[in-house]
């Protein structure tokens, strides 16, 4: 995707053949622009937990990108598996960060040592290709359900409601739940996108509006608690969000907020999808609210805000009341009786076991051996 006119992606290898990795600082979008450079493990980690990337994908190709840097530093086995307990570490709910670690370890766990960094770099360009050649796929399944209500209204403006940030940002390119908006409008449909703010990082209004406007598509931004008005009054055409970690019987975690739209949007017939790429479904789990870890964050992303003054400085200030304890889960779960289907790099599917297992049929569960 483009910043200033310019295709850019997320993260990637140094141009200087050093074997550091850089990344877009996504803490600074929008008052800056602004890369990083990862040289150890160290500065994988801290990029992952203090969300300079950020997104269940982006996450888990940091990750492997990560596990290039530990191997640099110590390519022992005692040394690949710190380095992987020690990103595993850095963010307990996307599944995608787990997932990447396992193709890292099968990519190198029998090398020799002298062979392993060559081939975890390799896996690792491997797995940042496939995520945008995943997300894609994922776009234009998507762009034609937006297609389908634009037919619908006779050409007309299609809403599209989203939360969060589940475009580029979160991926290497092309997004999940903004891919299918990108390819629509790419196509030439006439859509336009309602940004939820995403309190408390505000990933909406920062990032997801940031993203939304270098590719010159129509967009307004509305605080956390408007979408349901906007439905009662038929503003809002279609929800798609994205996903963190995903049941195989269907039930979505993303980020905290998302399960009170997909309420409002059952109470006002809105379809609701989710799209995510299938490396975001967690195979193990079949009751999201039951089994899905919800991580819980500083209490200072709720009382501190963090945006640009009218002289163009950048600061932080307190907006709550001093004393006042705060509570920061970052995410909640949707069960899939709420979700009008899923958007997958295979296609689009109901929300539950069955449909899935048809679309990933490698992953359908066995029945155990009569005996």
């Amino acid at each position: 995707m483009n910043i200033a006119g310019r295709p850019t992606r997320t993260i990637w290898p140094a141009a200087d053949g050093s074997g550091d990795v850089e990344i877009l600082d996504q803490t600074r979008i929008p008052h800056a622009v602004a890369t990083v450079r990862l040289r150890t493990l160290d500065d994988a980690v801290r990029a992952i937990a203090e969300m300079q990337v950020r997104g269940a994908p982006l996450i888990g190709v940091a990750a492997a990108y990560g596990v290039c840097l530990g191997l640099r530093e110590d390519a022992s086995d005692e040394g690949l598996e710190r380095t992987h307990d020690r990103l595993l570490e850095a963010r307990p709910t996307a599944v995608n960060l787990a997932w990447a670690l396992k193709e890292m370890l099968a990519a190198v766990r029998n090398r020799p040592r002298g062979d392993r960094l060559a081939a975890a770099s390799a896996r690792a360009a491997e797995l940042a290709d496939a995520d945008v050649a995943t997300c894609e796929a994922i776009g234009e399944h998507g762009a034609r359900l937006i297609a389908e209500h634009a037919e619908r209204k006779g050409g007309g403006r299609v809403e599209v409601l989203t939360h969060c940030n589940a475009g580029w940002l979160a991926t290497v390119d092309w997004g999940t739940a903004l891919a299918p908006i990108y390819k629509a409008h790419r196509s030439g449909v006439d859509v336009h996108v309602w940004v939820d703010e995403t309190r408390p990082r505000n990933q909406g209004a920062s990032l997801t509006a940031f993203e939304l406007g270098q590719e010159g598509v129509p967009h307004t931004i509305i605080a956390d608690n408007t979408g349901g008005h906007l439905m009662q009054h038929e503003m809002v055409d279609l929800c798609i969000v994205g996903s963190d970690r995903t049941t195989r019987t269907g039930d979505v975690c993303n980020k905290i907020g998302t399960y009170l739209k997909a309420l409002a949007a059952h109470d006002n017939s809105v379809p609701f999808y989710v799209a995510l790429p299938s490396s975001t479904i967690d195979w193990s789990l079949t009751d999201g609210v039951a089994q899905i870890l919800i991580e819980q964050r500083s209490a200072e992303e709720v009382t501190r805000m963090t945006g640009r003054t009218a002289t163009g400085e950048v600061v932080s200030i307190d907006i709550a009341a001093p004393g006042s304890p705060a509570a920061n889960y970052a995410f909640d779960v949707t069960p899939a009786r709420l979700v009008s289907g899923i958007i997958t790099e295979r296609g689009v599917c109901a929300a539950d076991e069955a449909a899935l297992a048809l679309l990933f049929p490698e992953h359908r569960p066995t029945a155990p051996n009569a005996g």
